[in-house]
């Protein structure tokens, strides 16, 4: 385990804003993690847990702990029909895991490809892209309860997911340490290609029917082509939570904007892509200050060099408004801002 004093946490969020923290410990196993929620019962300071810090908007020193687990390990139980189960550490980079999968032939994960963050994220946030999300593969979430320090199991039900949304973000929120995910993929592929530009990316390259491999690698340059590195330019990735709307509010904005991009999400209503409203605010490639909105892709906010974590704050508050004001529409961030 390591544990530091007066810890600088530029290195754990990709937006690449220096902040410290009172305390940081990092834990390997699930004994350190045990350890570590002693710790944090025992100093009674503020908490927060972090992976690759790559959902994380940090505005200020934090004074209390900050854990992050660096639990690694993968271990695949095949099924009797034929399916597998993939126990993943929570400190596993997600990307790793999705390229290990389709080399092994398990299928479901590929449009989650390079998707930044680690395994434990996966559980808490429910990240997804292209029409797929984490809750689609996660079987169980196994955990450490800080208030006792006892190993706990969760089924994919009780984490009650939503949209880029689980009881770990509520309820749930600083109670437990994620050490293991059991993600359930399967033997046979069924491509999901209807989502976004993936079928016409695939038919540029003359690919009608993708194998596993070709799918993954043409998310990958999708999104490579429209998101920043955050080793260059800091960033987390898209910034924004898509709105889902009811169907007379979408029916009036259609109306008002034809061609309006959107997704049916049947009784739940409507999904407008945030980006798409910010880029008609006229938002795309512009700055406020030392924080800006990428050329690429409006739904992501980047550093352009030095900016501080208010920086950021003031420029998401500025389209939030103006987003607003055009579309009666409230968009709200999908990073943690601390």
């Amino acid at each position: 385990m390591k544990d530091f004093l007066d810890h600088s946490l530029l290195a754990h969020n990709t937006f690449g804003i220096e902040a410290r923290c009172h305390r940081f410990i990092e834990f390997y196993n699930i004994e350190e993690a045990q350890a570590a929620a002693g710790i944090v019962r025992e100093a009674g300071l503020p908490l927060l847990i972090v992976g690759e810090g790559s959902n994380l908007l940090l505005t200020r020193d934090f004074s209390g702990i900050v854990l992050h687990s660096a639990i690694k390990g993968r271990e695949a139980t095949k099924q009797a029909d034929g399916n597998i189960m993939l126990r993943c550490g929570s400190g596993e980079t997600w990307d790793d895991i999705v390229a290990y999968c389709v080399e092994k032939g398990w299928y479901g994960s590929e449009n989650l490809s390079l998707i930044p963050g680690e395994v434990g994220a996966s559980a808490v946030q429910n990240i997804g892209a292209y029409g797929v999300e984490a809750k689609d593969l996660i079987y169980k979430v196994e955990a450490v309860e800080i208030a006792t320090g006892r190993v706990v199991e969760f089924s994919n039900k009780e984490c009650r997911y939503a949209y880029r949304d689980s009881r770990f973000k509520h309820e749930w929120k600083n109670r437990y340490l994620v050490t293991y995910v059991t993600y359930r993929l399967s033997s046979s592929f069924t491509p999901d290609l209807d989502y976004g530009n993936i079928r016409s990316s695939l038919e540029a390259e003359g690919i009608a029917v993708p194998t596993a491999s070709q799918l993954r690698q043409t998310i990958v340059k999708i999104r490579e082509a429209k998101l920043p590195d955050p080793r260059v330019t800091g960033n987390a990735g898209s910034f924004f939570m898509n709105p889902i709307v009811v169907r007379d509010v979408y029916e009036r904005l259609a109306a008002q904007y034809p061609g309006m991009p959107h997704y049916d999400m049947g009784e739940a209503g409507v999904k407008i892509p945030a980006g798409w409203m910010i880029e008609q605010c006229g938002w795309k490639g512009r700055s406020l200050g030392r924080a800006g909105v990428h050329d690429r892709q409006a739904l992501v906010l980047v550093n352009k060099g030095g900016a501080t974590g208010n920086d950021v704050v003031c420029l998401y508050k500025r389209i939030i408004e103006d987003v607003k004001a055009k579309f009666g529409i409230d968009i709200h961030p999908e990073v943690n801002v601390i």
